[in-house]
């Protein structure tokens, strides 16, 4: 627990002058997060070719700065540098011509892979472009949900939520760290960024928190899949960058639609 805590401690003191500052320097961080985090998912996979790693980085930072765009109420993706993407996945079966080194699993692996990080940690960029206010309140929902859900599943879990997924989840734990989470983020979105329709508010963070923790038993499940307990051990006592952001990539992801939808 003391391991936990104090690189808890460690990492709060490191991204908070880039979350509060914004801008570029905010973007550099993002994908220096992004590139870990894609760094991690690929380390997956032990017989990637290291070349295909690297145009794996490349195609991800591409995407990450040119491949999204936020307009109004719609989030609009740049198919021109996806099927560019696709296409340099895809052809480099043909030049490597060799199933044992790069085969079309691999190239269907790292296309989702990098779609599908480049818009998560895209997404991280927009909402803290929207205000420094949202992003505070959509961590809030994940950090307030995980913690809870952690200490009370600790103290009076007694029935297993999925262990085939994640063996040290509980029912308890899950139920309560979603109705505090609701309960404080609500609070936090009310006094940080709007008090009119608290209702409302409050259905659509039980929304986000819900989703959360899928996030957290989404990711749960590629590492049960792979045979490993954590994505790396960048941080000590929580393991790597995808282990801490489970959770606020799926929250993003809802956050952005139900901002389209209403």
């Amino acid at each position: 627990m003391k391991e936990r805590v104090i690189s808890a401690i460690v990492a709060l003191i490191i991204v908070l002058p880039f979350l509060l500052l914004g801008g570029n320097l905010f973007v550099l961080l993002v994908a220096v997060l992004g590139i870990l985090g894609l760094k991690e998912i690929l380390n997956l996979r032990k017989n990637l070719p290291t070349r295909m790693k690297i145009v794996s980085y490349v195609l991800f930072l591409v995407l990450l700065m040119y491949g999204y765009t936020f307009t109004g109420k719609v989030y609009l993706m740049n198919f021109s540098f996806v099927i560019i993407c696709l296409m340099v996945l895809f052809l480099s079966l043909i030049f490597y011509g060799n199933n044992k080194k790069y085969n079309i699993e691999d190239a269907f692996f790292l296309s989702a892979s990098i779609i599908f990080l480049s818009s998560a940690f895209n997404l991280f960029i927009v909402v803290r472009e929207t205000g420094l206010e949202y992003i505070l309140y959509l961590f809030s929902i994940t950090i307030i949900t995980d913690t809870f859900a952690y200490l009370i599943g600790r103290k009076i879990g007694k029935h297993k939520l999925i262990p085939n997924i994640s063996p040290n989840k509980t029912k308890e734990g899950l139920f309560s760290g979603i109705l505090i989470g609701t309960i404080f983020s609500s609070l936090v979105y009310y006094f940080l960024i709007s008090n009119s329709n608290f209702h409302l508010t409050i259905l659509i963070t039980l929304i986000l928190s819900i989703l959360g923790e899928c996030g957290d038993l989404f990711f749960s499940q590629i590492k049960r899949n792979y045979g490993v307990k954590d994505f790396s051990n960048i941080m000590p006592g929580h393991g790597g960058i995808l282990d801490r952001l489970d959770s606020i990539i799926f929250v993003l992801y809802g956050y952005v639609i139900i901002s389209i939808i209403l």
